[in-house]
């Protein structure tokens, strides 16, 4: 196998409406030469992904270079990560949600990181709304502050690295993947790769743009003021849960 080859692992929760254009981009956009493979991991969807992906994997409509196959967790997107982790084989992890694009040569850029030495990081954020918070928010992620950190940006991260941290803490049900970045930071071992990741604003339109902000920021502010793991998803429960992602 060559030295650097990235496993994608993607965890779902009822994404049927998501999962195959995000498969096929995914394929459409990457070199198979650079990936070792696709993981999806389902948290129990009750909207028939897992049957979706099962037949699109059956069907091979797809570059057959790239595997591509399909695991069962717990839901819990930690859990549903780790689990993923688990069973890949590629030198490098790149965790993506299923309602966000990575830019065109994804993988190629992910690999020019690693052989730079730059072991861990993410792309540049752009919503797919253009209000103004949301554009301004998305262009503050150019920059390598930890404030600006979020999962929806992806997250790529040699395999050894990940490991040594010991993968998500699936402790926390909500902001694993803050977590994760915390400890990455904390170690100087998080890049920015300038080019741009467009994910979904489906949340921030579902429940309003200032009003799910203010629980964003709310949620980091009480993590900051030592709020346990279940004090967050106690408070993402009662103010922005969706039962269908997640």
């Amino acid at each position: 196998m060559r030295s650097n080859k990235i496993s994608i692992i993607i965890p779902i929760f009822n994404e049927a409406k998501n999962i195959l254009k995000l498969i096929r981009y995914l394929t459409n956009n990457s070199s198979p030469y650079n990936i070792a493979e696709i993981i999806i991991v389902d948290g129990g969807s009750n909207d028939g992904s897992q049957n979706i992906v099962s037949k699109f994997i059956r069907s091979k409509q797809y570059n057959d270079e790239i595997k591509i196959f399909a695991l069962n967790s717990k839901k819990g997107r930690a859990k549903q990560m780790n689990i993923g982790a688990k069973a890949s084989n590629g030198t490098i992890l790149y965790f993506l949600h299923a309602d966000s694009f990575p830019p065109k040569d994804f993988d190629q850029l992910i690999i020019n990181e690693i052989k730079n030495n730059n072991n861990a990081g993410c792309f540049r954020l752009q919503f797919n709304n253009n209000h103004w918070w949301l554009q301004l928010a998305g262009w503050l992620t150019k920059f390598n502050w930890r404030a600006c950190r979020g999962g929806d940006q992806s997250q790529f991260i040699t395999k050894s690295l990940f490991n040594n941290i010991g993968g998500y803490n699936e402790a926390y049900i909500i902001y694993e993947d803050n977590i994760l970045i915390n400890e990455l930071y904390k170690r100087k071992e998080f890049t920015v790769i300038q080019s741009k990741i467009k994910t979904s604003a489906r949340l921030y339109e579902k429940h309003g743009i200032w009003k799910l902000q203010y629980h964003f920021w709310a949620i980091y502010t009480k993590r900051w003021l030592g709020a346990t793991a279940d004090d967050l998803y106690n408070y993402y429960l009662k103010h922005i849960s969706i039962k269908n992602t997640v």
